[in-house]
């Protein structure tokens, strides 16, 4: 049962409010020593002029083993999905996109504040899916009252959710025919690959082009790479230039970005049992709704609205760092041992029990 030490971790209760177990994002992760020995080793060049060797490796071996003709390295995960829309649409254009995924809602507007491209949110389902008769209906006619739809954008992982095989086929597959260039913002595609047991390259090959971020659950302290045709890719760099993503020894970055391909894919799946451990401890809590996916819980006030606020209370008086927000999201990485994952499990427990005690 969680709440027992292993290897000397501190018991429930006695976790010292300095100890910060961050639970914010993946992105909180910092480079382990075999990551930093790699990027202080890193061959470099000017990556303007390309000629920057740990780039490119990163580059070529991405777009390889995902499928694609050519790879680009980006600073971040918003810049690498604004170049790849950039890329498919020009001014005047429409994407169609979740009303709550990641390139509409969290990027700051870009693609219509930038690239003039109109986005056109539809509903989702709980796993990002988007039905295909929304996107059909969605569709505009070739008429010069409408924006042109060019671009259908999907997002796996969701909320950690993964999304279908057999929904990505299908949904690819109407957008071609419909004449729509498909992108994929694959920021946690390793997440929805190791959940899956399949190979990334299984989910990127239904799209034209696809961002991976290494900043998240893969550890790095930077860096997006947008895979796609040479075609493409060659318009989403020039993009990325006017963005100022132009960076001179990015190398540094992307030696991180190909040791976490190295050594971090595989622990993603110790992330997702840990996330799952978390929210079986507390499912336990009544009033509290759970849900879990890969490496995110989320928790939701259910029939007693205040029982999350002490919860929130609790685990931050203990040191556990959260974003305090409703609902509440918790998530696993690779800077949470297990131990931290026994201590965070033994505090929920100890709020449950607790939490009993004062309703009898």
């Amino acid at each position: 049962m969680y709440g027992q030490a292993i290897d000397g971790a501190p018991q429930a209760g006695q976790v010292s409010k300095g100890l910060g177990i961050d639970l914010r994002s993946d992105t909180v992760t910092r480079p382990t020593p075999g990551m930093l020995a790699a990027m202080s080793i890193a061959s470099t060049g000017d990556d303007v002029f390309a000629d920057d060797p740990s780039v490119n490796q990163l580059q070529d071996r991405l777009a390889d083993e995902l499928g694609f003709e050519a790879g680009l390295f980006m600073p971040t995960g918003t810049m690498s999905n604004l170049c790849a829309l950039m890329a498919h649409c020009e001014r005047g254009d429409e994407y169609l996109v979740g009303q709550l995924a990641h390139t509409y809602k969290y990027e700051g507007g870009g693609a219509a504040v930038l690239g003039s491209i109109q986005p056109q949110p539809l509903e989702q389902e709980a796993d990002g899916s988007i039905a295909i008769e929304r996107i059909a209906a969605a569709i505009k006619a070739d008429d010069p009252h409408f924006a042109r739809t060019r671009l259908l954008a999907l997002e796996n992982t969701f909320g950690g959710q993964v999304m279908p095989q057999d929904y990505i086929h299908k949904a690819s597959a109407f957008a071609r025919e419909k004449g729509l260039g498909v992108h994929l913002d694959g920021a946690r595609l390793y997440n929805a690959a190791v959940a899956q047991g399949l190979q990334a390259r299984e989910i990127a090959r239904h799209f034209d082009t696809v961002s991976v971020c290494l900043s998240k659950g893969l550890g790095a302290p930077a860096g997006s790479v947008l895979m796609g045709s040479s075609k493409l890719l060659a318009k989403a760099h020039r993009v990325r230039k006017m963005l100022g993503g132009g960076m001179r020894q990015a190398g540094v970055l992307a030696a991180a970005g190909s040791y976490a391909l190295d050594h971090h894919v595989a622990g993603l799946a110790d992330d997702h049992r840990r996330a799952d451990a978390i929210a079986q401890a507390l499912r336990a809590i009544p009033g509290l709704e759970v849900k879990v996916a890969t490496n995110m819980v989320w928790v939701y006030p259910g029939s007693d609205a205040h029982v999350l606020d002490r919860l929130v209370a609790f685990l931050s008086a203990h040191g556990v760092v959260l974003l305090n927000r409703r609902p509440l999201r918790l998530v696993t990485h690779l800077d949470l041992s297990e131990e931290q994952c026994v201590v965070v499990c033994g505090l929920i427990e100890t709020f449950g029990a607790s939490s009993s005690s004062m309703a009898t």
